[in-house]
């Protein structure tokens, strides 16, 4: 039994907690009838609760809960649903916006849920308070890898499945939610179903990439491919936004990386760098040529960083980056991030339009804007919104401010609703996870045609709508 717990539910309460139990809302009683959950209304547990990685939304829930299984959250569910409180899970708590909030409702914390069950040849079941670290670690044991893999390893599988899941390999192999074969979810009134394309297929359409509006993903089966050995990237610079979309363009369509991505940098001048980033994935001795990967692109050759390292130390690269970030203060700090995507057709004009009303300090010392084309191709969740073009290209604001100062991260947080607008009039669309205020008819407008789907999905499942209130949808 957890010391929050012995607060509540022994004896001798005392001062303190008559005044927490008054101020939650919740009594010991009801902290001890969550269905055997491990529940915490201590207000240390529940100011935890109340931020997450983006420190820029606080909602301080009544209680948070631990569940160890499905059947806990199940239970929780339904006894959320017996008071009239709304839930949200949490995974890793990178949201960035409150969108894994629960403001006076209840926090559902998943990290207990962490079990990778079994790797296969073709795939492998894990909990979804799993990292994709773990998974990796787990399915490398067998040489495999999930086809798709975020930048950011920390992060949860059920977390990234809710929104949809990015990664280096999207091109060729779509999201990480095309990659579910099977799933196990806890609708909004407390009952368990596994889902999948054959089996309760609205369901599962309705949790992939469903911004936690349908049920709540508990374990996940996703399909594996062999892994390379190792990786070879390549870091290309240029003069102008230009030169790189075209060596872009020519690098997709000819297919000369595995992974294709790229990003504008502040110079710390004024002025800005652009880089192209490419990987070849190789095995053995089949080491792939330089001069040939290369050829006839238009980079400063001079100043292009090549790194070859073994597939897992490639994947975790970003590791390294999180501890300078941590080393500066800055993994703390707000990061009030725009993420989009654009249309292949006016994607350059979209960027140098965006770019030229930016300076360095919008983005920060450390930040960048993600900027490369990827196909479409692969893209098959229902509920994943992209722009109707067979090329489009990622453009994230990736902000790191240089300090905490509440006015001018409020000021970022406006532009971005701007640079939203003007992003979405033009055919663009949002990666749900942005930092920007988002109303019932701006998410009507998002999901388009798919509104009426998720609509009568959300309905069947959750009717009181008490799923995930941070996304603000319904």
């Amino acid at each position: 039994m957890t010391s929050s717990r012995r607060t509540f539910l022994g004896a001798s309460l005392g001062v303190a907690t008559t005044v927490a139990s008054h101020s939650t809302g919740l009594t010991a009683t009801a902290c001890k009838s969550a269905e055997g959950a491990d529940l915490s209304c201590d207000q240390a547990t529940r100011s935890e609760a109340a931020q997450d990685f983006g420190r820029l939304i606080h909602k301080t829930p009544r209680a948070v809960a631990r569940p160890a299984s499905s059947a806990d959250v199940a239970g929780i569910a339904r006894w959320a649903k017996s008071r009239g409180l709304k839930i949200a899970a949490r995974g890793q708590g990178h949201s960035i916006y409150g969108r894994a909030m629960s403001e006076d409702g209840v926090v559902i914390d998943m990290s207990r849920i962490s079990t990778i069950r079994h790797v296969q040849p073709d795939h492998v079941v894990a909990d979804a308070g799993a990292t994709w670290q773990s998974v990796l670690d787990a399915t490398l044991k067998q040489g495999l890898t999930p086809p798709v893999l975020t930048n950011y390893l920390g992060l949860s599988v059920g977390g990234t499945l809710a929104v949809g899941g990015i990664g280096g390999s999207s091109s060729r192999h779509g999201m990480q939610t095309d990659n579910v074969l099977k799933l196990e979810v806890v609708t909004g009134d407390g009952k368990m179903l596994t889902c999948s394309a054959a089996s309760n297929p609205d369901i599962f359409d309705g949790v992939r990439a469903g911004l936690g509006q349908c049920g709540i993903i508990t374990r996940a089966t996703v399909s594996l491919v062999r892994a390379p050995e190792r990786v070879r990237r390549f870091q290309l610079f240029y003069l102008d936004l230009g030169t790189l979309t075209a060596d872009q363009r020519r690098a997709l369509t000819e297919k000369r990386f595995d992974q294709l991505q790229g990003a504008i940098l502040p110079d710390g001048s004024g002025g800005w760098r652009y880089q192209l980033e490419g990987a070849v994935f190789y095995n053995g001795d089949r080491f792939p040529r330089d001069e040939a990967v290369l050829s006839g692109l238009s980079d400063l050759r001079n100043a292009a960083v090549t790194t070859d390292l073994s597939y897992r130390d490639d994947a975790l690269a970003f590791a390294k980056f999180e501890a300078m970030l941590r080393s500066k203060g800055q993994w703390s700090m707000p990061k009030p991030w725009l993420l989009t995507f654009v249309r292949g057709s006016n994607a350059q004009q979209i960027a140098a339009e965006t770019v030229a009303g930016l300076t360095n300090a919008d983005v920060g010392p450390f930040g960048r804007i993600t900027y490369y084309p990827m196909l479409t191709q692969a893209c098959r969740t229902p509920l994943f919104r992209l722009p109707g073009e067979d090329v489009v290209f990622p453009f994230n604001v990736i902000r790191m401010p240089a300090s905490n100062e509440a006015a001018e991260t409020k000021r970022m947080v406006v532009q971005n609703r701007t640079l939203y607008e003007r992003i979405r009039d033009a055919g663009g669309m949002q990666y749900p996870v942005g930092a920007f205020p988002m109303s019932h008819a701006d998410w009507k407008d998002h999901f388009g045609s798919s509104w009426t789907r998720l609509a009568e999905i959300k309905q069947r499942h959750d009717p009181d709508n008490s799923l995930t209130p941070g996304y603000d949808i319904i």
